[in-house]
């Protein structure tokens, strides 16, 4: 038998794109997280222009409107708030500051941390000392703490709130991206690259990053429900987005003074807060065990016998 006429195992192969769905199909529980993760994206990008002012305008005779009233438009079938907006709506709009701030956050904070991990993973131990006291620094204040007395001097706008987040959360992704780093640059595949002439920018971008990206995949969706749950702490504090801008937090802060009588004012927007950082910790979860070719077997098993 000729080479030629023996068909290579890759072209069996699914693709990549087609592995993952698989293996996201087996983990129901994944699947929802993730349907559930993209219709409220959808929603926060379509949903101010959707809804128009039915978020903001006001109708006095319908204060605090109960919920399940369904002789109504399906804007109102959650309530209304203390002024008389329709809790489904606003809820749907504040979806875009809030996700939109925990995004920022999360992308400018793993980008800037994970660079500097690699410098200091991977450059002299001199220069990586300095990064590390650096992120020390800034660790040894409370994240939320930093945020306050710098949204208390600067002002509540989306633009701090974002940049104040995401500058307390470079520490994790640089000490996370400097320990995998340290460990990979002493394997075999790091050291022939070096022998061969490969300059310290491909090694680290071209044959240490790649290893390293699914373990930051994994800490950005987690960071992600962090930086959510920090601004709707910070809104319900008081010194987060302000009217007439809203957020979730914003929302559980100003219905919390009618617990006693309208309990739907903060229960709803609490639940999207609970809901949502539950999706991305299970999406997380099936991340951590898909990206990581030690652990995949178990999920592309499951995606085989259910196809």
């Amino acid at each position: 038998m000729s080479l030629s006429s023996i068909d290579p195992v890759t072209a069996d192969e699914p693709s990549w794109a087609k592995r993952m769905a698989r293996m996201l199909w087996a983990d129901k529980f994944a699947l929802c997280a993730a349907v559930f993760l993209v219709i409220m994206v959808v929603l926060a990008i379509i949903g101010p222009a959707w809804l128009g002012d039915v978020a903001i305008k006001q109708n006095l005779r319908g204060r605090n409107l109960a919920p399940f009233d369904w002789q109504r438009e399906w804007v109102w079938w959650i309530g209304a708030d203390s002024l008389g907006r329709p809790l489904l709506a606003r809820i749907i709009v504040a979806a875009q500051s809030t996700l939109m701030v925990a995004a920022g956050a999360v992308l400018f904070s793993s980008v800037m941390g994970t660079v500097l991990g690699l410098v200091a993973g991977y450059s002299s131990p001199r220069v990586g000392q300095i990064v590390m006291r650096l992120a020390d620094v800034i660790m040894s204040f409370p994240s939320l703490l930093i945020a306050v007395i710098v949204l208390y001097l600067l002002g509540s706008s989306i633009l701090n709130l974002v940049l104040v987040l995401s500058i307390t959360r470079i520490p994790v992704y640089l000490r996370t991206t400097r320990a995998e780093v340290l460990e990979i640059r002493e394997r075999m595949f790091v050291q022939a690259a070096k022998a061969m002439g490969a300059s310290s920018n491909r090694i680290l971008f071209r044959h240490i990053l790649p290893v390293v990206f699914p373990t930051l995949t994994t800490l950005a969706t987690l960071d992600f429900a962090y930086v959510m749950l920090a601004e709707s702490a910070l809104s319900f504090l008081g010194i987060g987005i302000q009217p007439p801008d809203i957020t979730w937090g914003l929302m559980i802060s100003q219905g919390r003074q009618y617990l006693t009588n309208a309990w739907w004012l903060s229960f709803w927007p609490g639940l999207a807060i609970i809901t949502t950082t539950m999706s991305l910790n299970l999406l997380s979860n099936w991340l951590r065990i898909a990206l990581d070719p030690v652990q995949r077997w178990r999920l592309e098993m499951k995606g085989g016998k259910n196809g």
